[in-house]
Protein backbone atom coordinates (compact mmCIF):
# COMPACT_ATOMS: atom_id res chain seq x y z
CA UNK A 1 0.00 0.00 0.00
CA UNK A 2 2.70 2.31 0.92
CA UNK A 3 4.24 2.16 -2.34
CA UNK A 4 1.52 2.44 -4.12
CA UNK A 5 1.04 5.04 -2.65
CA UNK A 6 4.34 6.87 -2.85
CA UNK A 7 5.06 6.04 -6.81
CA UNK A 8 2.96 9.14 -7.98
CA UNK A 9 4.60 11.82 -5.99
CA UNK A 10 8.08 10.05 -7.62
CA UNK A 11 6.77 10.54 -11.12
CA UNK A 12 5.42 14.12 -10.62
CA UNK A 13 8.87 15.40 -8.95
CA UNK A 14 10.61 13.57 -12.46
CA UNK A 15 8.35 15.20 -14.92
CA UNK A 16 8.60 18.56 -13.04
CA UNK A 17 12.72 18.84 -13.05
CA UNK A 18 12.47 17.98 -16.57
CA UNK A 19 9.94 20.73 -17.41
CA UNK A 20 12.33 22.92 -14.93
CA UNK A 21 15.83 21.57 -16.70
CA UNK A 22 14.52 22.52 -20.38
CA UNK A 23 12.07 24.96 -19.10
CA UNK A 24 14.83 27.26 -18.04
CA UNK A 25 16.51 27.72 -21.22
CA UNK A 26 13.83 27.86 -23.22
CA UNK A 27 12.33 30.62 -21.17
CA UNK A 28 15.76 32.49 -21.66
CA UNK A 29 15.88 31.86 -25.18
CA UNK A 30 12.26 33.14 -25.94
CA UNK A 31 12.64 36.50 -23.38
CA UNK A 32 15.64 36.74 -26.04
CA UNK A 33 12.81 37.22 -29.12
CA UNK A 34 10.71 40.35 -27.65
CA UNK A 35 13.41 41.56 -24.99
CA UNK A 36 15.39 42.60 -28.00
CA UNK A 37 12.51 43.88 -30.81
CA UNK A 38 11.45 46.67 -27.40
CA UNK A 39 14.70 47.76 -27.65
CA UNK A 40 15.60 48.47 -31.25
CA UNK A 41 14.38 52.24 -30.56
CA UNK A 42 17.46 52.63 -27.97
CA UNK A 43 19.92 50.78 -29.79
CA UNK A 44 19.02 53.04 -32.97
CA UNK A 45 19.47 55.54 -31.03
CA UNK A 46 23.07 54.38 -28.93
CA UNK A 47 24.49 53.09 -32.15
CA UNK A 48 23.73 55.44 -34.95
CA UNK A 49 21.74 52.08 -36.54
CA UNK A 50 20.22 51.90 -39.62
CA UNK A 51 16.34 50.42 -40.64
CA UNK A 52 18.56 47.59 -42.07
CA UNK A 53 21.20 47.48 -39.31
CA UNK A 54 18.13 46.57 -36.66
CA UNK A 55 16.67 44.18 -38.54
CA UNK A 56 20.13 42.31 -38.69
CA UNK A 57 19.88 42.60 -35.07
CA UNK A 58 17.02 39.99 -35.31
CA UNK A 59 18.57 38.32 -38.40
CA UNK A 60 21.87 37.85 -37.12
CA UNK A 61 20.42 35.44 -34.53
CA UNK A 62 17.88 33.63 -36.41
CA UNK A 63 19.73 33.20 -39.52
CA UNK A 64 22.60 31.14 -37.57
CA UNK A 65 19.95 29.34 -35.56
CA UNK A 66 17.43 28.08 -38.77
CA UNK A 67 21.35 27.08 -40.54
CA UNK A 68 22.13 25.18 -37.37
CA UNK A 69 19.10 23.72 -36.11
CA UNK A 70 19.10 20.29 -38.14
CA UNK A 71 22.98 19.70 -37.70
CA UNK A 72 22.45 20.65 -34.01
CA UNK A 73 19.89 17.34 -34.10
CA UNK A 74 22.56 15.32 -35.80
CA UNK A 75 25.44 16.28 -33.44
CA UNK A 76 22.85 15.03 -30.43
CA UNK A 77 22.09 11.93 -32.04
CA UNK A 78 25.60 11.33 -32.51
CA UNK A 79 27.29 13.03 -29.52
CA UNK A 80 24.76 12.79 -26.87
CA UNK A 81 21.52 15.78 -27.05
CA UNK A 82 22.39 16.18 -23.16
CA UNK A 83 26.06 16.62 -23.87
CA UNK A 84 25.21 19.14 -26.78
CA UNK A 85 22.27 20.85 -25.08
CA UNK A 86 24.70 22.18 -21.96
CA UNK A 87 27.08 23.24 -24.76
CA UNK A 88 24.32 25.38 -26.25
CA UNK A 89 23.25 26.52 -23.09
CA UNK A 90 27.15 27.32 -22.48
CA UNK A 91 27.82 29.13 -26.06
CA UNK A 92 24.30 31.09 -25.72
CA UNK A 93 25.17 32.55 -22.01
CA UNK A 94 28.69 33.26 -23.34
CA UNK A 95 27.27 35.31 -26.62
CA UNK A 96 24.93 37.55 -24.22
CA UNK A 97 27.27 38.37 -22.43
CA UNK A 98 29.35 39.35 -25.84
CA UNK A 99 26.38 41.53 -27.05
CA UNK A 100 25.92 43.38 -23.85
CA UNK A 101 29.65 44.37 -23.89
CA UNK A 102 29.02 45.56 -27.66
CA UNK A 103 29.74 49.44 -28.44
CA UNK A 104 28.88 48.85 -32.41
CA UNK A 105 26.81 47.35 -34.71
CA UNK A 106 29.01 44.81 -36.18
CA UNK A 107 29.88 43.54 -32.82
CA UNK A 108 26.45 43.45 -31.39
CA UNK A 109 25.72 41.32 -35.26
CA UNK A 110 28.30 39.09 -34.59
CA UNK A 111 27.60 38.11 -31.12
CA UNK A 112 24.33 37.90 -31.84
CA UNK A 113 25.14 35.76 -34.74
CA UNK A 114 27.18 32.96 -32.07
CA UNK A 115 24.17 33.13 -29.74
CA UNK A 116 22.09 31.76 -32.65
CA UNK A 117 24.42 28.93 -32.94
CA UNK A 118 23.80 28.50 -29.11
CA UNK A 119 19.71 28.75 -29.24
CA UNK A 120 19.80 26.16 -32.41
CA UNK A 121 21.48 23.71 -30.11
CA UNK A 122 19.11 24.26 -27.32
CA UNK A 123 15.53 24.81 -28.93
CA UNK A 124 15.02 21.92 -30.98
CA UNK A 125 17.06 19.89 -27.92
CA UNK A 126 15.27 21.14 -25.22
CA UNK A 127 12.02 19.66 -27.34
CA UNK A 128 13.62 16.26 -27.97
CA UNK A 129 14.76 15.81 -24.90
CA UNK A 130 11.37 16.65 -23.29
CA UNK A 131 9.52 14.11 -25.63
CA UNK A 132 11.99 11.37 -24.85
CA UNK A 133 11.57 11.70 -21.48
CA UNK A 134 8.34 11.68 -20.66
CA UNK A 135 5.75 8.95 -21.00
CA UNK A 136 3.31 9.16 -24.62
CA UNK A 137 0.73 9.66 -22.71
CA UNK A 138 1.67 12.58 -20.50
CA UNK A 139 3.41 14.29 -24.13
CA UNK A 140 0.72 16.19 -25.04
CA UNK A 141 0.40 18.18 -21.62
CA UNK A 142 3.65 18.28 -21.50
CA UNK A 143 4.49 19.99 -24.63
CA UNK A 144 1.60 22.29 -23.64
CA UNK A 145 3.53 23.61 -20.95
CA UNK A 146 6.69 23.49 -23.03
CA UNK A 147 4.45 25.69 -25.37
CA UNK A 148 3.71 27.98 -21.82
CA UNK A 149 7.36 28.17 -20.89
CA UNK A 150 7.88 30.12 -24.12
CA UNK A 151 4.95 32.26 -24.03
CA UNK A 152 5.85 33.37 -21.10
CA UNK A 153 9.16 34.05 -22.17
CA UNK A 154 7.48 36.13 -24.95
CA UNK A 155 5.12 37.69 -22.82
CA UNK A 156 7.33 39.32 -20.23
CA UNK A 157 10.31 39.99 -22.69
CA UNK A 158 7.92 43.52 -23.83
CA UNK A 159 7.90 44.08 -20.54
CA UNK A 160 11.15 43.09 -19.10
CA UNK A 161 12.87 44.85 -21.98
CA UNK A 162 10.86 47.95 -21.31
CA UNK A 163 11.98 48.08 -18.13
CA UNK A 164 15.63 47.41 -18.07
CA UNK A 165 16.21 50.19 -21.15
CA UNK A 166 14.36 52.48 -18.63
CA UNK A 167 15.84 52.34 -15.89
CA UNK A 168 19.39 50.67 -16.42
CA UNK A 169 20.63 50.55 -20.43
CA UNK A 170 19.64 48.01 -23.59
CA UNK A 171 22.99 46.05 -22.75
CA UNK A 172 21.43 45.39 -19.35
CA UNK A 173 18.92 43.03 -21.43
CA UNK A 174 21.66 41.17 -22.54
CA UNK A 175 23.40 40.56 -18.65
CA UNK A 176 20.28 39.12 -17.59
CA UNK A 177 21.11 35.80 -19.88
CA UNK A 178 24.51 35.32 -17.82
CA UNK A 179 22.65 34.13 -14.33
CA UNK A 180 19.84 32.71 -16.14
CA UNK A 181 21.95 30.73 -18.40
CA UNK A 182 24.49 29.71 -14.99
CA UNK A 183 21.69 28.13 -13.30
CA UNK A 184 20.24 26.77 -16.19
CA UNK A 185 23.36 24.55 -16.89
CA UNK A 186 23.45 23.37 -13.36
CA UNK A 187 19.97 22.11 -13.69
CA UNK A 188 20.28 20.47 -16.68
CA UNK A 189 23.63 18.47 -16.27
CA UNK A 190 21.71 17.21 -12.22
CA UNK A 191 18.47 16.33 -14.15
CA UNK A 192 18.31 15.44 -17.64
CA UNK A 193 19.42 11.91 -18.73
CA UNK A 194 21.53 11.56 -21.88
CA UNK A 195 19.97 10.22 -24.99
CA UNK A 196 21.24 9.38 -28.22
CA UNK A 197 19.68 8.34 -31.50
CA UNK A 198 20.83 7.20 -34.92
CA UNK A 199 24.28 7.61 -35.56
CA UNK A 200 24.45 9.08 -38.95
CA UNK A 201 27.44 10.97 -40.81
CA UNK A 202 27.07 14.37 -41.01
CA UNK A 203 25.61 16.24 -43.71
CA UNK A 204 28.98 19.49 -44.47
CA UNK A 205 27.29 20.14 -47.98
CA UNK A 206 23.57 20.58 -46.96
CA UNK A 207 24.98 22.97 -44.12
CA UNK A 208 27.05 24.73 -46.51
CA UNK A 209 24.10 25.39 -49.83
CA UNK A 210 21.31 25.80 -46.99
CA UNK A 211 22.49 28.42 -44.84
CA UNK A 212 24.41 30.17 -47.64
CA UNK A 213 21.02 30.06 -49.36
CA UNK A 214 19.41 31.44 -46.63
CA UNK A 215 21.93 34.35 -46.34
CA UNK A 216 21.40 35.18 -49.73
CA UNK A 217 18.26 34.64 -50.03
CA UNK A 218 17.54 37.45 -47.04
CA UNK A 219 20.60 39.59 -47.48
CA UNK A 220 18.69 40.17 -51.26
CA UNK A 221 15.68 41.05 -49.55
CA UNK A 222 17.12 43.35 -46.78
CA UNK A 223 19.29 44.97 -49.85
CA UNK A 224 16.14 45.95 -51.77
CA UNK A 225 14.91 49.28 -50.88
CA UNK A 226 18.09 50.67 -51.15
CA UNK A 227 20.31 49.10 -53.94
CA UNK A 228 16.84 49.06 -55.88
CA UNK A 229 14.77 45.67 -56.37
CA UNK A 230 16.24 45.36 -60.15
CA UNK A 231 19.46 46.29 -59.59
CA UNK A 232 22.17 43.56 -60.41
CA UNK A 233 23.20 43.03 -56.70
CA UNK A 234 19.80 42.37 -55.29
CA UNK A 235 18.92 40.76 -58.58
CA UNK A 236 22.05 38.60 -58.20
CA UNK A 237 21.83 37.79 -54.10
CA UNK A 238 18.07 36.65 -55.16
CA UNK A 239 18.92 34.47 -58.13
CA UNK A 240 22.03 32.48 -56.46
CA UNK A 241 20.19 32.38 -52.99
CA UNK A 242 17.38 30.14 -54.79
CA UNK A 243 19.01 28.63 -56.75
CA UNK A 244 21.50 27.42 -53.52
CA UNK A 245 18.16 26.42 -51.73
CA UNK A 246 17.34 25.00 -54.95
CA UNK A 247 20.48 22.70 -54.85
CA UNK A 248 20.06 21.76 -50.94
CA UNK A 249 16.79 20.34 -51.32
CA UNK A 250 18.76 18.19 -54.70
CA UNK A 251 21.55 17.47 -52.46
CA UNK A 252 19.03 15.87 -49.87
CA UNK A 253 17.52 13.51 -51.95
CA UNK A 254 20.80 12.29 -52.69
CA UNK A 255 22.31 12.19 -49.78
CA UNK A 256 22.85 9.06 -47.87
CA UNK A 257 22.48 11.25 -44.77
CA UNK A 258 20.75 14.11 -45.43
CA UNK A 259 20.47 16.90 -42.75
CA UNK A 260 16.94 17.50 -44.18
CA UNK A 261 15.09 13.95 -44.95
CA UNK A 262 12.93 14.01 -47.49
CA UNK A 263 10.93 11.02 -46.60
CA UNK A 264 9.57 13.06 -43.41
CA UNK A 265 7.39 15.39 -45.82
CA UNK A 266 5.58 12.08 -47.76
CA UNK A 267 3.07 12.41 -44.54
CA UNK A 268 0.80 14.76 -45.73
CA UNK A 269 0.42 16.50 -42.16
CA UNK A 270 4.07 16.90 -41.42
CA UNK A 271 3.74 18.55 -44.92
CA UNK A 272 0.79 21.05 -44.39
CA UNK A 273 2.28 22.26 -40.51
CA UNK A 274 5.45 22.94 -41.96
CA UNK A 275 3.31 25.10 -44.66
CA UNK A 276 1.64 26.54 -41.55
CA UNK A 277 4.55 26.74 -39.47
CA UNK A 278 6.91 29.33 -41.81
CA UNK A 279 3.81 31.29 -42.88
CA UNK A 280 2.84 31.79 -39.30
CA UNK A 281 6.21 32.81 -38.18
CA UNK A 282 6.79 35.05 -41.36
CA UNK A 283 3.63 36.96 -40.33
CA UNK A 284 4.46 36.62 -36.48
CA UNK A 285 7.83 38.03 -36.93
CA UNK A 286 6.92 40.47 -39.36
CA UNK A 287 4.12 42.43 -37.17
CA UNK A 288 6.58 42.10 -34.28
CA UNK A 289 9.62 43.71 -35.45
CA UNK A 290 7.02 46.78 -36.10
CA UNK A 291 4.78 46.86 -34.04
CA UNK A 292 6.26 46.66 -30.79
CA UNK A 293 8.36 50.29 -32.11
CA UNK A 294 5.01 51.53 -33.06
CA UNK A 295 4.18 52.70 -29.32
CA UNK A 296 7.34 54.59 -28.64
CA UNK A 297 8.33 55.86 -32.10
CA UNK A 298 4.44 56.66 -33.86
CA UNK A 299 3.03 57.34 -30.16
CA UNK A 300 6.22 58.41 -27.70
CA UNK A 301 5.89 56.42 -25.03
CA UNK A 302 8.67 54.76 -22.82
CA UNK A 303 10.44 51.87 -23.45
CA UNK A 304 8.30 50.28 -20.34
CA UNK A 305 5.35 52.23 -21.84
CA UNK A 306 5.35 50.52 -24.76
CA UNK A 307 6.10 47.10 -22.97
CA UNK A 308 2.88 47.23 -20.83
CA UNK A 309 0.86 48.26 -23.55
CA UNK A 310 1.96 44.93 -25.57
CA UNK A 311 1.04 42.74 -22.67
CA UNK A 312 -2.69 41.83 -23.91
CA UNK A 313 -0.98 40.10 -26.75
CA UNK A 314 1.55 38.86 -25.73
CA UNK A 315 0.37 37.89 -22.13
CA UNK A 316 -2.64 35.26 -23.75
CA UNK A 317 -0.08 32.13 -24.42
CA UNK A 318 0.56 32.27 -20.79
CA UNK A 319 -2.73 31.25 -20.03
CA UNK A 320 -3.91 29.87 -23.55
CA UNK A 321 -1.05 27.87 -24.42
CA UNK A 322 -1.05 25.41 -21.70
CA UNK A 323 -4.75 24.73 -22.26
CA UNK A 324 -4.55 24.24 -25.80
CA UNK A 325 -1.85 21.43 -25.20
CA UNK A 326 -3.53 19.97 -22.41
CA UNK A 327 -7.34 19.85 -24.01
CA UNK A 328 -5.92 19.74 -27.92
CA UNK A 329 -6.64 15.76 -27.99
CA UNK A 330 -9.75 16.25 -27.26
CA UNK A 331 -10.86 18.91 -29.73
CA UNK A 332 -8.16 17.79 -32.37
CA UNK A 333 -4.60 20.54 -33.08
CA UNK A 334 -6.28 21.10 -36.42
CA UNK A 335 -9.07 22.92 -35.11
CA UNK A 336 -7.13 24.82 -32.75
CA UNK A 337 -4.26 25.89 -35.39
CA UNK A 338 -7.02 26.92 -38.12
CA UNK A 339 -9.13 28.73 -35.32
CA UNK A 340 -5.73 30.47 -34.14
CA UNK A 341 -4.65 31.72 -37.48
CA UNK A 342 -8.01 32.89 -38.64
CA UNK A 343 -8.30 34.95 -35.31
CA UNK A 344 -4.30 36.16 -35.62
CA UNK A 345 -4.80 37.31 -39.66
CA UNK A 346 -7.98 39.10 -38.30
CA UNK A 347 -5.79 40.80 -35.62
CA UNK A 348 -3.18 41.89 -37.75
CA UNK A 349 -5.55 43.31 -40.37
CA UNK A 350 -6.94 45.43 -38.15
CA UNK A 351 -3.69 46.68 -36.87
CA UNK A 352 -2.98 47.80 -40.20
CA UNK A 353 -6.38 49.42 -40.70
CA UNK A 354 -6.51 51.01 -37.88
CA UNK A 355 -2.67 52.28 -37.30
CA UNK A 356 -2.24 56.04 -36.90
CA UNK A 357 -0.37 58.12 -34.78
CA UNK A 358 -3.31 59.68 -32.60
CA UNK A 359 -5.26 56.04 -32.26
CA UNK A 360 -6.67 55.62 -28.51
CA UNK A 361 -4.65 52.74 -26.77
CA UNK A 362 -8.43 51.50 -25.98
CA UNK A 363 -9.15 50.75 -29.90
CA UNK A 364 -5.98 48.32 -29.64
CA UNK A 365 -6.70 46.03 -26.97
CA UNK A 366 -9.38 44.11 -28.61
CA UNK A 367 -6.87 42.90 -31.30
CA UNK A 368 -4.22 42.60 -29.42
CA UNK A 369 -6.59 40.31 -27.17
CA UNK A 370 -7.05 38.51 -30.18
CA UNK A 371 -3.71 38.09 -31.90
CA UNK A 372 -2.62 36.58 -28.17
CA UNK A 373 -5.62 34.06 -28.25
CA UNK A 374 -4.32 33.49 -32.17
CA UNK A 375 -0.65 32.93 -31.12
CA UNK A 376 -1.20 31.17 -27.83
CA UNK A 377 -3.62 28.62 -29.97
CA UNK A 378 -1.45 27.95 -32.57
CA UNK A 379 2.22 27.29 -30.59
CA UNK A 380 1.71 24.49 -28.81
CA UNK A 381 -0.52 22.33 -31.67
CA UNK A 382 2.32 23.15 -34.25
CA UNK A 383 4.81 21.10 -31.80
CA UNK A 384 2.63 18.45 -30.93
CA UNK A 385 1.56 17.65 -34.61
CA UNK A 386 5.01 17.90 -36.35
CA UNK A 387 6.22 15.15 -33.71
CA UNK A 388 2.75 13.03 -34.05
CA UNK A 389 3.26 13.30 -37.74
CA UNK A 390 6.07 10.80 -38.02
CA UNK A 391 7.08 7.82 -36.74
CA UNK A 392 8.83 7.99 -33.33
CA UNK A 393 12.40 7.39 -34.42
CA UNK A 394 12.35 10.03 -36.41
CA UNK A 395 10.98 12.66 -34.11
CA UNK A 396 14.01 13.93 -32.98
CA UNK A 397 15.06 15.10 -36.13
CA UNK A 398 11.18 16.42 -37.06
CA UNK A 399 11.76 18.60 -34.05
CA UNK A 400 14.58 20.26 -35.86
CA UNK A 401 13.12 20.67 -39.13
CA UNK A 402 9.96 22.01 -38.13
CA UNK A 403 11.94 24.25 -35.52
CA UNK A 404 14.08 25.10 -38.81
CA UNK A 405 11.23 26.14 -40.81
CA UNK A 406 10.00 28.47 -38.01
CA UNK A 407 13.51 30.33 -37.99
CA UNK A 408 13.40 30.77 -41.65
CA UNK A 409 10.20 32.20 -41.36
CA UNK A 410 10.96 34.66 -38.95
CA UNK A 411 13.66 35.81 -40.68
CA UNK A 412 12.48 35.99 -43.89
CA UNK A 413 9.40 38.05 -42.01
CA UNK A 414 11.50 40.67 -40.57
CA UNK A 415 13.08 41.38 -43.84
CA UNK A 416 10.11 41.42 -45.78
CA UNK A 417 8.86 43.67 -42.79
CA UNK A 418 11.64 45.83 -42.94
CA UNK A 419 12.15 46.25 -46.74
CA UNK A 420 8.03 47.44 -47.04
CA UNK A 421 9.14 49.75 -43.98
CA UNK A 422 11.89 51.60 -46.25
CA UNK A 423 9.79 51.75 -49.07
CA UNK A 424 6.87 53.27 -47.59
CA UNK A 425 8.13 54.78 -44.62
CA UNK A 426 10.93 55.66 -42.05
CA UNK A 427 11.97 57.03 -38.54
CA UNK A 428 12.29 60.93 -39.61
CA UNK A 429 8.79 61.44 -38.13
CA UNK A 430 5.75 59.83 -35.88
CA UNK A 431 4.05 59.50 -39.79
CA UNK A 432 6.44 58.83 -41.20
CA UNK A 433 6.83 55.66 -39.17
CA UNK A 434 3.11 54.49 -39.92
CA UNK A 435 3.24 55.23 -43.45
CA UNK A 436 5.93 52.40 -43.45
CA UNK A 437 4.46 50.44 -40.80
CA UNK A 438 1.13 50.22 -42.38
CA UNK A 439 1.95 48.42 -45.58
CA UNK A 440 3.89 46.13 -43.22
CA UNK A 441 1.92 44.74 -40.85
CA UNK A 442 -0.97 44.24 -43.71
CA UNK A 443 1.48 42.25 -45.34
CA UNK A 444 2.11 40.12 -42.10
CA UNK A 445 -1.62 40.05 -42.16
CA UNK A 446 -2.20 38.16 -45.62
CA UNK A 447 0.84 35.95 -44.95
CA UNK A 448 -1.06 34.43 -41.99
CA UNK A 449 -4.55 34.34 -44.16
CA UNK A 450 -2.81 31.94 -46.36
CA UNK A 451 -1.64 29.88 -42.79
CA UNK A 452 -4.52 30.33 -41.89
CA UNK A 453 -6.34 28.51 -45.22
CA UNK A 454 -3.88 25.34 -45.01
CA UNK A 455 -4.46 25.03 -41.86
CA UNK A 456 -7.80 23.95 -43.03
CA UNK A 457 -6.28 21.17 -44.72
CA UNK A 458 -4.05 19.86 -42.29
CA UNK A 459 -5.58 16.35 -41.52
CA UNK A 460 -7.58 15.53 -38.38
CA UNK A 461 -6.46 13.32 -35.50
CA UNK A 462 -7.44 9.78 -36.53
CA UNK A 463 -5.15 10.43 -40.08
CA UNK A 464 -2.31 11.27 -38.13
CA UNK A 465 0.78 8.72 -38.74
Amino acid sequence: MSTAVAAPPTRTRSLSGILIAVGIPTFMASLDTLVVSTALPAVRADLNASTPDLQWVLNAYTLPFAAFLLTAAAWGDRLGRRRLFLAGIVLFTAASAACALSTTTWQLNLARAVQGLGGAAVIPLSLTLLSHSVPAKARTSAVGIWGGIYGLGVAIGPLVGGAVVDHLHWHYIFWLNVPIGIVAVVIAAVVLPESRGERHRLDPLGVLLSASGLLLTIWGVVSGPDDGWGSLPVLGKLVAGGLLLVGFVASQAFSRTPMLPLFLFRSRGFSLVNVVTLTFNAGLAAAIFLQTQFFQVAQGYSPLGAGLRSLPWTAMPIVVAPLAGHFGDRIGPRRLIAVGQVLFAVALLLFAVDSRTDIAYSSLVVPEVIAGIGTALTLAPISSLALASVPPPGRGIAAGVNNTIRQAGIAGGVAVAASIFSTFGSYASPQSFVDGEKPGVFVGGLIVVVSALTAFLLPGAKRQQ
